[in-house]
């Protein structure tokens, strides 16, 4: 008996361990209202010449965050070079969440968003000094902005394959720059799944699972195999 209560008592210290540590979340995880996703150049011309990720890979993915920024209503801002004379429309993975009829697009001539003066202005116009980059292309328009944004004292986080370049090396030598200037690395759908974090939310929980369906790939496909087959 003793030894039973010994085991109950280290059980339930666990759970109150779980439960602690549950309501005290990293200050480094992403919430909905802690930072502001910026969606650079995913345009026709820039990804012509990706290779470092399939196209489908990529606009999924991009759509998966795009979608994700919605449901949350996170801040987010979406930037554009040379769109109406060299680069072209956005994915329409993009266009289909924030339509340019009533999504103001930043268009700039610099390579670096950071040194574009009106999206500069939108970003800390937030007053999030956390800042979630994807775009085209990881090595210039990517690295760019995060270390800058990163000199000014921000936290930076890169959505690494919401990102590509015009080769595997060019894709993974940026973000291993990033990393070593203090940038922090995720996944689109890593991205999405912490601003879910709690499957009880559920004001987002059907949102959440239809844009993994919808772009989630294999983890999709088994959320719909689920709702169909296991009927709950």
């Amino acid at each position: 008996m003793k030894q039973f209560k010994s085991i109950l008592f280290g059980a339930l210290c666990s759970i109150a361990s779980v439960t602690a540590f549950a309501q005290s979340p990293s200050p480094k995880l992403l919430n909905p209202t802690n930072h502001t996703l910026v969606l650079i150049d995913h345009e026709g011309q820039m990804g012509f010449a990706t290779t470092s990720i399939p196209m489908v890979e990529l606009r999924n993915n991009t759509g998966l965050i795009a979608k994700a920024s919605k449901v949350f209503n996170v801040s987010t801002i979406v930037t554009t070079v040379a769109e109406a004379s060299f680069s072209g429309p956005v994915f329409p993975e993009i266009e289909a969440v924030y339509p340019q009829a009533s999504t103001k697009y930043y268009d700039r001539t610099t390579m670096n968003t950071w040194e574009d003066k009106p999206t500069h202005d939108a970003i800390v116009k937030t007053g999030n000094k956390k800042i979630v980059l994807a775009g085209l292309w990881t090595s210039v328009c990517i690295v760019g902005p995060a270390l800058s944004a990163l000199a000014d004292g921000y936290e930076v986080y890169i959505i690494t394959d919401a990102c590509g370049d015009v080769s595997h090396e060019a894709h993974n030598m940026a973000v291993q720059r990033m990393i070593q200037a203090g940038a922090q690395p995720m996944t689109s759908l890593q991205y999405m799944l912490e601003l879910q974090r709690d499957w009880a939310r559920q004001a987002t929980y059907k949102p959440v699972t239809d844009a993994a369906i919808q772009f989630g790939g294999s983890y999709g496909i088994g959320i719909q195999y689920a709702k169909g087959m296991l009927k709950h």
